[in-house]
């Protein structure tokens, strides 16, 4: 027990979790349940693991410095299609994103294409500022869809789908179809891997 709250801990920090996230709040680290530990393992599972920070390569919000996020991930997907992992993708200090000083995607992966390639899952966003000044929003069960390119800085890409919510605000690259569809973003430090 000891052993993983140390090591999620690390994990929070290196995602800049901590900076944000408040004792008893929804993006706090949590230790591994007993039922975490009894879950049998998948079968054939392809394993898709990531971390870092990305740029869209673009000035999306049109304050004079180009955006991006940070990111981690780590899913097994089995031959069935079902997975087992968690998705974080956090905006937040030096990447001030649309206006808003922090936002969180963060949820458990529950599907994934069986190449690796994409896996999608349901998250709690987490916003500030974007209904005025230091108002915090949060929304649960969530459904996402991720879509990743293996590789390391300049290679790898990330990109990011909110569904059924902010179709249409800024950001959104495909306006009209109900979901909150982000630009395509590549890594500028880290890795994404399909095993």
């Amino acid at each position: 027990m000891q052993h993983s709250l140390h090591y999620t801990a690390i994990v929070a920090a290196a995602l800049g979790l901590a900076a944000c996230a408040a004792p008893g709040d929804a993006f706090a680290p949590r230790a591994a349940t007993s039922s975490d530990r009894a879950a049998a393992p998948l079968a054939r599972a392809v394993q898709v693991t990531g971390g870092g920070t990305t740029t869209f390569g673009a000035d999306l919000d049109g304050d004079g410095d180009v955006d991006g996020s940070h990111f981690g991930f780590a899913a097994a997907i089995a031959g069935d299609g079902s997975a087992r992992g968690h998705f974080t993708c956090l905006m937040a200090g030096n990447a001030d994103f649309l206006g808003l000083h922090v936002m969180a995607v963060q949820g458990p992966v529950t599907n994934g294409a069986l190449d690796g390639h994409s896996f999608s899952g349901t998250a709690t966003v987490k916003v500030l500022n974007a209904f005025g000044p230091g108002v915090e929003s949060i929304f649960r069960d969530i459904p996402f869809v991720v879509a990743v390119t293996p590789g390391g800085p300049g290679v790898a890409t990330l990109q990011l789908t909110v569904l059924g919510v902010f179709d249409g605000v800024p950001g959104d690259v495909a306006p009209g179809n109900n979901n909150y569809d982000l630009a395509k973003e590549t890594l500028t430090t880290g890795q994404i891997t399909i095993q």
